[in-house]
Formats: structure tokens, sequence, C-alpha cells
């Protein structure tokens, strides 16, 4: 599965349109908790740093959830996105 998540990795850099924020934000949760698991950063500390907070919490919302479904998830986001 690895191979396929750095392939997924690859291809979302590769996509004929940009993704919508929403997506964006998922990948990158989707990425943190793959590569990194869980959040156990503080919350950012700027209350007007809106793409930090929002960044945060999307990482957070996936705490509990392994490497191993967070991978599968990005990896079938960016298969739904190639189309």
């Amino acid at each position: 599965m690895n191979e396929q998540f750095l392939n997924a990795v690859a291809n979302s850099k590769l996509l004929n349109e940009k993704p919508d924020n929403e997506t964006l934000l998922k990948m990158y949760s989707l990425y943190k908790q793959a590569t990194d698991g869980d959040n156990v950063g503080e919350a950012p500390s700027n209350p007007f740093d809106f793409v930090a907070k929002a960044k945060y919490n999307a990482w957070e919302a996936l705490k509990g959830t392994s490497k191993e479904d967070a991978m599968q998830h990005y990896i079938t986001l960016v298969d739904k996105l190639k189309g």
C-alpha cells in the first residue's frame, strides 16, 4: 500500500484541475494522518491565521484513524479526482 500511496501523492501534483479548498484540506489532513499519525501539536495561537487553523482542525478530526486507513482514503480520493 505504501507504493500506491506514494503514486497517489505523485499523481495529486498532476491533476488537470486544481481541487477546491475543501478537497485540498481533506487531502492535506489525510496525507498528514498517513505520514505522521495523530496530530499532537498545539492549535495555532494566532486567531487570524485561518489557513493554519483549518489545517489543524481537519487533521485533528482524523485523530484515531490508522495510517493505513488514511492512506487508503487518500488513494481513493486522488483516483476519484483523476477521473
